[in-house]
């Protein structure tokens, strides 16, 4: 961007936690980016965000008053729980603004659809919060699976499991505000990079099943996250699925907010007919010249990591991603019809537990 370029204009929808995640992403942009307008139902929220990124953001209780007020915005962050991701999103893109909404990209893939759909009908740029693409690892097995050195992906598997990891903060409990638990809360994470490494493929099955038997009780053992609201838990503590691929590959999808288990995983494992990969430690698994191989990137860091990739940092990035595609035209690789599909999947999933049964994803 020029020196004399305008500022690409951001409003917010939204502007609780999350939301101050996207703002310091979009503050690494510097002058490239101004922050003009906020909205929340929660007064206290809007102060607090507005006292942090500028007293000077314009402030609105009502998103459709936002949209009609501020004809100079050029896109809209979406910092809403699920079940408000979808009618701000709409609005936002029939107002003409690009969008960058949170993950999971709605409550169901009905609503993705409608989404995706708006986008395509006013010329808009959908950008789904999927940040954990951006991490090193997450493009470097991806740049590995692209150019064939893993041959055909036969099976991955995704786990974000926490031993005892429940929200005692905002509506994470409450299946009629997320849609689910843990599925679709953090599981979505591990398994919109899964998707990516892989190459993006059309779910058409899965399996799946859930349980609830610690969070709609009271806390016994101790924890790092105490005291969540168990009387108004409605969502799973455990989650597990198996989806089947067009082209023949498998996923296994295990996520906790509550589980038995040693401690806390995020990894994914990725198996295919030459070679195979695990994400945790960013290792490449290979047979050549008569040996089996483990190998590393001296790019992704001594220990296996993200060569100084942290949260925050990845953030920055899908921050960043975002501005360019729609500012500029950058090709985007979260775009909306990835969300669709892993909406699809999550769906999938609990569509299989309610019914107790593979179901089959249109």
């Amino acid at each position: 961007m020029s020196k004399t370029s305008k500022p690409f204009k951001i409003a917010f929808i939204g502007t609780g936690g999350i939301s101050h995640a996207h703002a310091t992403g979009y503050s690494h942009l510097k002058d490239e980016v101004q922050i003009v307008a906020g909205c929340d139902i929660k007064q206290d929220a809007l102060d607090s965000f507005c006292n942090k990124w500028g007293k000077e953001i314009r402030q609105y209780k009502d998103y459709r008053e936002l949209l009609r007020e501020e004809k100079d915005v050029d896109a809209i962050s979406v910092c809403t729980p699920n079940g408000v991701h979808c009618d701000p999103t709409i609005a936002a893109l029939a107002a003409g603004k690009h969008v960058i909404v949170e993950k999971p990209m709605a409550m169901n893939a009905k609503e993705a659809k409608a989404m995706l759909a708006a986008a395509r009908k006013h010329k808009r740029h959908l950008t789904i919060g999927f940040q954990w693409r951006f991490d090193h690892r997450s493009q470097m097995i991806r740049k590995q699976i692209a150019s064939g050195e893993f041959g055909k992906i036969l099976y991955v598997r995704v786990q974000a499991l926490r031993r005892r990891g429940i929200p005692n903060w905002g509506v994470f409990g409450q299946k009629k505000h997320q849609g689910g638990g843990p599925m679709i809360d953090i599981g979505v994470h591990c398994t919109e990079m899964a998707h990516f490494m892989i190459g993006a493929p059309k779910p058409v099955t899965a399996t799946g099943n859930t349980w609830t038997y610690l969070g709609d009780k009271p806390m016994k053992a101790m924890c790092g996250w105490p005291n969540w609201d168990y009387k108004t838990y409605t969502v799973e503590d455990l989650a597990v699925g198996m989806v089947r691929f067009d082209n023949g590959a498998m996923m296994s999808i295990e996520s906790s907010f509550a589980a038995h288990i040693e401690k806390d995983v995020w990894n994914v494992t990725i198996m295919g007919e030459k070679g195979g990969a695990t994400w945790e430690t960013g290792m490449v698994h290979k047979d050549q010249d008569g040996y089996m191989w483990n190998m590393t990137s001296p790019c992704l860091g001594g220990s296996g990591g993200a060569g100084g990739l942290d949260w925050n940092n990845i953030f920055n990035a899908k921050m960043r991603n975002f501005v360019e595609c729609a500012r500029d035209g950058k090709e985007d690789i979260a775009e909306g019809e990835h969300g669709v599909m892993v909406q699809q999947i999550l769906d999938g999933v609990y569509g299989s537990a309610a019914a107790g049964k593979e179901v089959a994803i249109k």
